[in-house]
């Protein structure tokens, strides 16, 4: 705002708004104005929508500030324009008297006329009251530690197992699973709380997308990790992983109103089909790191034990990998149907579209790969269930970022890759190296 009161970005904002497809400054800038407005609108009182407008067809709710121009008539007039301010006076006198009675009087007088004009959107006395218990409680962050330290006694207790089964330490692996499991159902109702309290599917935007991936990874490791002590703590790990990340500043956990282009029941089937697809890929990425670990600190004197987990971890990464390219493809066509629907095209090339026919081709190569000769065996499907993972994450998280289109939450201007990435690419080379090594020492003829 300049001294004499212009709004800066006002030209630049109505530009923006202007464009089918945002860029990221644009919509930066957009962003900024709905915070702007946010604020202007809570100084004002005007973010207090607490009054339902009598006979309204859209369920039309007003602040105090817009009751004067709102179609309130006789008593039900005075009463929305003089309640709030009374109530401030009454709450202001009560923090000097310590007396709410008149404070709370006026409060139920406001409740009562909700549940008389806006009974047909206010929630239920259920719904507010799982809502301000959920928001206590933030299941997904307390989801986030346990499954970490669940999974820190496993990896500890497994790898023990591995080496010494005696029976103390298979019941105290067996204690660490049911753990697991509970904590998997305490996920599950975090999810059904969110479905509950939106009246919408709980994979609506990408804070939600990401525990549901989360949720997704922890079913098919669970699936998979019935006779797998491993399969299960690398789910594990890799679930508080998902969960810890969920939880970054830039993300927004609240919940929100349905965005319009999701008011579909697609979204109950296309996207929760292929969103879910990511679970077994990123179980089929962390037990190939599992699967080459093991392979790193193979010796003589432990290469039969080795071996067999080996084995059984591959066999199960094939099976995780298998599943999600079925789903994966499944969902891809769905999307179609749903583009035809809302774009009037199954097919547009767009970079959402492009990507998730990448990571299909991808999958495919690396389960077919085993019909090739000079790229069979363990060593190559294991790293390579590792690699195909960088299409997924382009597909779920880079094309939002860096490209334009109309899956995109923000794309065109230079992002700045993430030193995560580096990181993870050296540790890759590091351990893809390490593994090769001793893979071909001890199991390659």
């Amino acid at each position: 705002i300049t001294p004499r009161g212009a709004y800066k970005i006002k030209e630049k904002v109505a530009e923006a708004q202007k464009k089918k497809v945002q860029n990221k400054f644009e919509k930066d800038i957009i962003k900024i104005d709905k915070r702007v407005g946010l604020l202007y609108s809570a100084i004002g009182g005007g973010i207090l929508k607490i009054y339902p407008v009598p006979g309204d067809e859209n369920n039309t709710w007003v602040s105090q500030p817009e009751t004067s121009t709102a179609n309130f008539k006789g008593t039900d007039s005075v009463f929305v324009r003089q309640s709030l301010p009374v109530y401030i006076q009454f709450l202001q006198k009560a923090k000097k008297t310590n007396d709410y009675a008149e404070a709370n009087k006026i409060l139920e007088g406001i409740k009562t006329f909700q549940r008389k004009f806006g009974a047909a959107v206010i929630p239920t006395e259920k719904t507010i009251d799982l809502e301000i218990s959920y928001n206590k409680i933030q299941p997904f962050q307390q989801l986030a530690k346990y499954y970490g330290f669940a999974s820190l006694f496993l990896i500890i207790f497994v790898i023990w197992q591995i080496f010494n089964s005696k029976k103390w330490i298979n019941t105290t692996v067996k204690v660490l699973t049911y753990i697991v499991l509970g904590l998997f159902v305490f996920h599950t109702l975090g999810l059904v709380s969110r479905w509950y309290i939106s009246g919408n599917a709980p994979w609506s935007n990408a804070y939600e997308s990401i525990i549901y991936v989360a949720w997704a990874t922890m079913l098919f490791g669970i699936f998979f990790g019935r006779k797998s002590a491993l399969t299960l703590t690398a789910t594990t790990f890799l679930t508080a992983i998902i969960l810890t990340f969920a939880h970054q500043n830039w993300l927004d956990p609240a919940i929100a109103n349905l965005q319009p282009v999701l008011n579909s029941w697609w979204l109950l089937v296309h996207v929760s089909i292929i969103v879910a697809s990511y679970g077994p890929f990123s179980l089929g990425m962390i037990l190939g790191i599992f699967a080459l670990f093991l392979m790193a600190f193979t010796n003589a004197k432990n290469k039969d034990k080795m071996d067999l987990n080996i084995k059984e971890i591959t066999v199960i990464n094939e099976m995780a990998v298998t599943i999600g390219l079925i789903m994966l493809t499944i969902g891809n066509f769905l999307g179609g149907m749903w583009a035809n629907e809302s774009w009037g095209r199954y097919w547009g090339w767009d970079p959402k579209e492009t990507w998730a026919l990448i990571s299909i081709m991808v999958y495919a190569f690396v389960l077919h790969m085993r019909l090739i000769p000079g790229l069979r065996g363990r060593y190559t499907f294991n790293l390579w269930s590792i690699l195909a993972f960088a299409s997924i994450m382009m597909t779920y998280f880079g094309v939002n970022f860096y490209l334009s289109g109309l899956h995109s939450y923000a794309s065109g201007d230079r992002v700045i890759t993430p030193t995560s990435v580096y990181y993870s690419i050296g540790f890759i080379t590091i351990l893809g190296t390490v593994a090769f090594i001793k893979y071909k020492k001890y199991y390659k003829n």
